[in-house]
């Protein structure tokens, strides 16, 4: 039952991922606007839809902690396993705009949540100042990629500028749907593979939590990207992963923080950010090193993830 549920899960992610895909691009081409963009707003905050609704549901619960846990864990699990694989599978060209503004910010909420964080509590106020931050800056990827389209008057077909509004804002719609509830019984499935296969260890359920269910969670962000990377829609593969991140800390944080404050444990603060930033520093790596985003990077990437979960397992077991 298990399998059943988890094949028909990542068929409902696939298709998922394909109907955004598309959406995404007739998006693109009716409001004139780069596919990069694209992902880095619209795609990314239907991806990271998830992680906003788990924070605020974990705030409001009385467990404001697991907020910060899950976006940690979901920004490295977002580099150095969706994007490892993604490259495994589909090498990829990072456009100039990633080097220049998209990895910075990224880097720039990476260190700013460090630093916010550092007194063990992520503010109201703080929460205030990250979701300002993202406004003014999707507001300038929106603006600056509109004049940029202007300016280099990019030829764009009568055809490709017919795409209905309605029709690619429904495949949109269709693709978050179809995400949603693919990643949902995705997890189902497989987290009932996991305690089968499991039963009667001690640390069943913490080990299903670092690995399946950390899995599952950015199987949206997986999909989508290994999805627009065989279409050859390298700018939306790239712009969903650091756009997930940046509206994880900016957007996610932010707002959840606004309805309650967060607390920062120590282990989160010294283990998981700290690995965090370098995971972020790891990308700038494999960015400054070549355009090409190919295997062996991705295999560095996903080694970095497979090193991340390995401590924890070891944590856990009280090994280290």
């Amino acid at each position: 039952m298990g399998i059943l549920i988890l094949l028909i899960g990542l068929a409902v992610l696939i298709i998922g991922g394909e109907f955004l895909v598309r959406g995404a691009i007739g998006f693109s081409r009716t409001m004139k606007i780069s596919p990069l963009v694209i992902g880095m707003t619209v795609v990314a905050f239907g991806t990271s839809a998830p992680e906003l609704l788990v924070s605020l549901q974990s705030a409001v619960g009385g467990n404001p902690g697991i907020a910060i846990g899950n976006v940690v864990g979901s920004n490295i699990a977002n580099i150095a396993l969706v994007l490892g694989l993604t490259v495994i599978i589909f090498p990829i060209i990072a456009d100039k705009q990633t080097m220049r503004i998209d990895f910075p910010m990224l880097l720039f909420s990476t260190l700013l949540l460090f630093y916010f964080s550092s007194d063990g509590l992520l503010s109201m106020v703080e929460g205030i100042i990250l979701f300002s931050i993202l406004v003014v800056f999707t507001t300038f990827l929106i603006s600056n990629s509109r004049k940029k389209t202007e300016q280099d008057k990019l030829d764009i077909s009568t055809k490709e500028t017919k795409t209905p509004f309605w029709k690619s804002t429904s495949f949109l719609l269709f693709g978050f749907v179809g995400l949603y509830f693919g990643a949902g019984w995705f997890i189902d499935g497989a987290i009932l593979i996991a305690n089968y296969l499991l039963e009667g260890n001690a640390n069943k359920d913490a080990i299903i939590g670092v690995t399946v269910v950390a899995f599952g969670t950015s199987m949206p962000e997986l999909v989508a990207s290994s999805v627009a990377a065989y279409r050859k829609e390298t700018d939306i593969s790239v712009g969903n992963l650091i756009g997930s991140n940046i509206f994880n800390i900016l957007m996610v944080l932010g707002v959840t923080s606004m309805v309650r404050p967060l607390e920062v444990t120590q282990s989160v603060l010294t283990f998981d950010m700290v690995y965090m930033i370098g995971i972020a520093l790891l990308l700038l790596f494999v960015l400054a090193i070549g355009k090409k985003i190919g295997r062996v990077k991705g295999v560095v990437l996903l080694l970095s993830y497979t090193a991340y979960i390995v401590i924890i397992l070891l944590r856990i077991k009280g090994m280290v």
